[in-house]
């Protein structure tokens, strides 16, 4: 005799798998933005992009902040694959950059997505 809860929960597999394929198109936009602003920025300015909010004047710490906050994901994964004095990567760094920059990723893309369905759709 079979579980009816066992086989009633069949369905929910496709709800779920849903839900986590457009939580990870929403990562994935968002690190494509990311990766998009951070390279714009270096173009543009001649700098490299550094998660910082300091600046000359009023406007450049705002401009600052905006840019940490879009390029931030991007910078994160390159911070994670920095190298030691040895050479070497360390294991721990890389992980937690990874977890961080994915989650910010996700609501940068959350944001851009958001911005985008409520104005261009």
């Amino acid at each position: 005799m079979l579980n009816k809860e066992l086989t009633g929960c069949v369905g929910l597999g496709t709800g779920m798998l849903r839900e986590l394929v457009l939580a990870g198109f929403i990562m994935s936009v968002g690190l494509c933005i990311a990766g998009m602003v951070t390279y714009l920025y270096q173009w543009l300015t001649g700098e490299q992009a550094m998660l910082r909010y300091d600046g000359k004047t009023v406007l450049h710490m705002f401009g600052n902040i905006v840019m940490s906050f879009f390029c931030g994901p991007y910078i994160m994964l390159q911070m994670g694959w920095q190298q030691e004095r040895g050479g070497t990567l360390s294991l721990s760094m890389a992980l937690v950059s990874a977890f961080v920059a994915f989650g910010w990723a996700f609501i940068t893309g959350l944001i851009v997505l958001g911005t985008y369905f409520t104005f261009f759709v």
